[in-house]
């Protein structure tokens, strides 16, 4: 594929308004964009790094991340430039670190005020506490909506400064949950642009949070609510169409590479369909850093579409050049711009700060704002619950498992008091890793399990469970090259083979030993998301209420407390048979 140039001509000249004799033509005004996407609440630096290629040629990791660092950076970028706006693809909140979810995400929106976000389309993570919290979040005020109590630190919370944009989302009068679209002009005088907006997230949305949590709300096609509103935005006197979406692709190349190499992904089929008008498409959800000339798969849509991971570890540098008088964009170009703020200590020793790299120093307003919020949550986060005597960690093996996620099952199945027990592998936020005492705090167990869910028992037939496994490889969002699996309790074992036909991959399912019997019912446990349906897994809706449990983390903490020193559960309770695809 042929590589993005730094400015890539859109319109064909025939279509420019003639200058009269001895005007000179408008000169273009180059508009900023400044975006991220995937916040989730990380205040404070996540600990992770951006893996880039050093002067010769090696990998080497540049530290990144935190708000105010990511403060400094959005401040340096718009320095550069006065005709900016800065802007999100959603899932800013929740799914956080305990330094924020705590308190409900109003710290991270309190920072996002402070670094001048403009719009945030609406992700699906910013629903998972319903829609009136999200509106709380939005209008501000201190209404409870959920089981934890808000505004203890800031006794009058004002909201969101930014507006959300939610094209998509319709309440049961019909009408979108916040503005389809927004419309911001920049510049002076008769040297302005006006850039429209639409915000959306992804339909699937029911699927991917509780879907109580979202019951009076209906999600519209993307592809369709965009191409509605780019007549009605150009209509309003649009220069530029910029779509702002949670939802994404997977590259394979780095996170500036603009090659789209190996592109796939949901966002695809929907960028095949878009009015071509569309000149921006800032989008999101699957974490991963890309900046894609989408002309090089259709040159009938020289779209560009970016993303910047997550957690505030990248931002994109994006400029539209804008002609005036034609009322369009002529040129674009982007760059996904390392966050570089604080040196830290992984697992695998010291990352230090690359100083080819810039660094950003932490914006003095945001580190006071994160500052006196971590201060609040220490006392809390801080205390010690139990001892481990290695790492569970979310890394995946061949088969799908990881140590993390058969910890949780395991603890699932204990607080139940079920036969077996299943933990969604992407409800899983953070690695579990001992101090050097092996010491583990309640802050991390909260880190792993962030969402609240309650447990909950669902008589299951053996037949039904196998139809829930099944579904780790063929529903809507899960598919064989990608499939979502599901961590097991211990004493679960079974084998699969994605070369056979689907309802037949599950092979040797047994439970202590014994296989397990289509015609009996199990007692499973499960979290409230997954008893739902939640990631698809409609199944377990045909299961029988049985019994209800504890909220996961208070489950979380009594299994921990009460192992004395916990040995994380090994990874051998599902063998893949087939190799996996590359």
């Amino acid at each position: 594929m042929r590589r993005l140039s730094f400015l890539l001509t859109l319109a064909a000249l025939g279509g420019c308004a003639t200058p009269r004799l001895g005007e000179r033509p408008a000169a273009p005004i180059a508009v900023k964009i400044i975006a991220l996407n995937d916040f989730h609440g990380a205040l404070e630096p996540p600990g992770q790094s951006v893996p880039v290629t050093g002067p010769s040629g090696e990998t080497v990791n540049v530290p990144a991340g935190g708000a105010a660092h990511l403060a400094s950076a959005v401040a340096r970028l718009k320095a550069r430039n006065p005709n900016n706006l800065v802007v999100a693809a959603g899932d800013l909140t929740s799914a956080s670190p305990f330094v924020s979810s705590q308190f409900l995400d109003e710290p991270s929106i309190l920072a996002l005020n402070l670094i001048g976000l403009d719009l945030n389309a609406v992700g699906n993570h910013e629903f998972d506490r319903g829609p009136d919290e999200l509106k709380r979040l939005q209008g501000g005020g201190c209404a409870k909506h959920t089981a934890r109590v808000p505004c203890r630190v800031d006794p009058t919370f004002p909201g969101a400064s930014f507006r959300y944009l939610a094209a998509n989302v319709r309440t049961a009068d019909g009408r979108t949950l916040f503005p389809a679209t927004a419309i911001r002009t920049v510049g002076m005088g008769k040297r302005t642009a006006r850039i429209g907006f639409i915000g959306l997230t992804l339909r699937t949305t029911p699927s991917l949070v509780v879907p109580t949590a979202v019951a009076t709300l209906t999600f519209d096609d993307e592809a369709k609510t965009i191409n509605a509103l780019v007549p009605k935005l150009k209509a309003q006197g649009a220069d530029a169409v910029v779509v702002l979406i949670h939802q994404g692709l997977y590259t394979k190349v780095g996170y500036n590479d603009k090659s789209c190499g190996g592109v796939s992904g949901d966002l695809l089929p929907i960028l095949a369909q878009l009015d071509p008008a569309v000149d921006l498409v800032v989008s999101g959800h699957t974490h991963r850093a890309y900046v894609c000339d989408y002309g090089a798969i259709d040159p009938t849509r020289p779209i560009l579409v970016t993303s910047a991971g997550r957690n505030g570890t990248l931002l994109t540098d994006i400029e539209l050049l804008v002609d005036p008088v034609a009322h369009r964009v002529t040129a674009k170009r982007a760059d996904n711009l390392v966050v570089q703020g604080a040196a830290y200590a992984s697992a695998a020793g010291p990352v230090p700060l690359r100083p080819e790299y810039p660094v950003f120093p932490a914006e003095p307003r945001v580190a006071a704002l994160v500052k006196r919020y971590v201060a609040a949550a220490s006392p809390v986060a801080a205390r010690i619950v139990g001892r481990m005597s290695g790492p569970a960690t979310r890394q995946r093996t061949a088969s799908g498992e990881s140590v993390a996620g058969n910890l949780v099952a395991d603890m699932q199945r204990q607080a139940t008091g079920a036969d077996l027990a299943f933990m969604n592998g992407e409800g899983l936020r953070a690695d579990l890793i001992p101090a050097a005492d092996a010491s583990v705090t309640y802050g991390q167990l909260y880190a792993v399990m962030p969402f609240g869910n309650v447990l909950q028992v669902k008589g299951m037939t053996g037949r039904q469970i196998r139809a829930v496994l099944e579904q780790q490889f063929d529903s809507a969002s899960n598919t064989v090259a990608r499939p979502n699996m599901m961590m097991v309790s211990r004493d679960v074992t079974y084998r699969y083979d994605l070369r056979r036909p689907a309802g037949q991959r599950i092979l040797d399912l047994r439970l202590d030993g014994r296989p397990i019997d289509d015609a009996r019912t199990y007692r499973v446990g499960v979290s409230n998301f997954l008893a739902a349906g939640g990631d698809n897994f409609t199944v377990f809706t045909q299961g029988t209420d049985l019994a209800g449990g504890p909220e996961d983390i208070d489950a979380f903490e009594t299994y921990v407390r009460a192992a004395g020193t916990l040995t994380p559960p090994a990874t051998d309770r599902i063998t893949r048979l087939d190799t996996p695809a590359g």
